[in-house]
């Protein structure tokens, strides 16, 4: 690995992408420090304090890589980016419209990049206006509203268009590293939050009442990252022929080559899912008086109510998410066209159908094991009774983004590597 990284510098185009995307990254975590205009170091320490204890925003912590409890100017963090993402895909499956641009080409994938972005900002203006309610509703829970004071209608503005402009520099710099950089630009910045705050979570694991718990949470992240690994490459390759066609003197066709069918193609989002869906109603608990929703939050916070809640809605978001992104009709219409075949097997409506069939079978295990993921250090963490930051850092979510993150970036430097016959990381 040492020999190809060091490959890759000698090569001067791709030692620019990587110092470009080290760059971008490091700019974005600087901004993640920098607080938004009314706000003083004591607010931030009171919110430090509250944060933690709640799960679901030490869940968006974690994801803005601290930048939520510094009420920094980058604390909505790239989310609201992924959740208009996530809304397109959407619309494309449900909107004529959107689903002729997104077979347009180069000139339908702007339209619906320029859309994503207008989304993105509509998303974190909702998004601002609730965490400055978050915030002080914190400073109220913790007797501090008298002392500090609530915001005036200047200074919320100023911080609504701070968090604002903070979405969009995000935006811009996630682009530019897809663009001019090494791997996803999106995906780099969430793996550069998620690492930031590994060494003092680190820290924490060893300084647990129980030492040898600490010592077990870093072997069951190994064994996780492991099972990810060899789950992230594991495929279905259904194989495809190709038929002969004579034109003129030659002859194209007659190939044999195969769909590779990912046995966890909807990756990390079934995770995302049913986390936003279970805090939702958490989050909510913990800023209301109402009794019952208190005590329903509560319930649903951790225990066996929720490991089974999310189990079952990971389940349904792989099946969802999958069936999604992936159509099987399009796949074999396509397939027809251009005169393949599977072996065996009829063309159109047969062909769709057995693909659907093998896509459910493959599904299954693919999401049976994202539950086992997000479940078993859950239970593990909370079985040592673990802080919250440990529970978040070593947790299935965290660690499988990580990890599929890493992988793809390392894909792109070894075809970039491979171009220029220099041996890349797989060997």
């Amino acid at each position: 690995m040492l020999e190809a990284l060091a490959n890759a510098f000698r090569v001067p185009d791709l030692r620019k992408k990587i110092l470009f995307t080290l760059a971008i990254i490091g700019l974005y975590r600087l901004g993640a420090t920098v607080p938004v205009p009314g706000v003083s170091q004591n607010m931030i320490q009171a919110l430090t304090a509250a944060t933690s204890q709640q799960a679901g925003l030490n869940l968006l912590n974690l994801f803005s890589g601290g930048a939520l409890q510094q009420f920094a100017i980058f604390a909505l963090g790239i989310m609201p980016y992924i959740t208009a993402s996530i809304i397109m895909q959407l619309l494309q499956a449900v909107v004529p419209k959107f689903e002729a641009w997104s077979k347009e080409g180069e000139t339908g994938q702007r339209k619906l990049t320029q859309i994503t972005r207008y989304l993105t900002l509509g998303l974190g203006f909702v998004e601002s206006i609730g965490l400055i309610a978050t915030f002080e509703g914190l400073l109220k829970q913790a007797g501090l509203l008298g002392q500090y004071g609530a915001f005036d209608w200047l200074t919320r503005l100023l911080i609504l268009l701070s968090l604002m402009a903070g979405t969009a520099f995000i935006m811009w710099m996630g682009e530019l590293i897809t663009q001019r950089g090494i791997g996803n630009g999106m995906s780099l910045l969430i793996f550069a939050n998620i690492v930031a705050r590994f060494p003092e979570t680190l820290i924490s694991a060893f300084n647990i009442q129980d030492w040898y718990w600490g010592v077990l949470v870093i072997v069951a992240s190994f064994a996780i990252i492991v099972a990810i690994v060899a789950m992230e490459r594991a495929q279905r390759r259904i194989p495809v022929q190709y038929a002969k066609r004579v034109v003129g003197r030659k002859v194209f066709g007659g190939v044999g080559t195969y769909i590779p069918l990912k046995m966890n193609a909807a990756n990390v989002i079934p995770i995302i899912f049913a986390s936003s869906v279970l805090n939702f109603p958490i989050v909510l608990a913990g800023f209301s008086n109402i009794p019952w929703l208190t005590t329903f939050g509560n319930t649903l916070a951790k225990g066996p109510v929720n490991w089974i809640a999310q189990s079952l809605l990971i389940l349904f978001f792989s099946y969802f998410y999958t069936a999604l992104i992936f159509n099987p009709i399009d796949l074999a219409d396509n397939l027809r066209k251009q005169g393949g075949f599977i072996p065996g097997v009829r063309p159109g409506k047969a062909t769709s159908t057995y693909i659907e069939h093998v896509l459910n079978r493959i599904t299954f295990p693919g999401a049976v094991f994202l539950a086992v993921i997000a479940i078993v250090p859950t239970i593990l963490f909370q079985m040592s009774g673990n802080s919250m930051p440990l529970l978040q850092m070593f947790g299935g979510t965290s660690i499988l983004i990580m990890v599929g993150v890493a992988l793809e970036t390392m894909t792109q430097l070894e075809s970039q590597l491979k171009m220029r016959h220099y041996d890349g990381f797989f060997k």
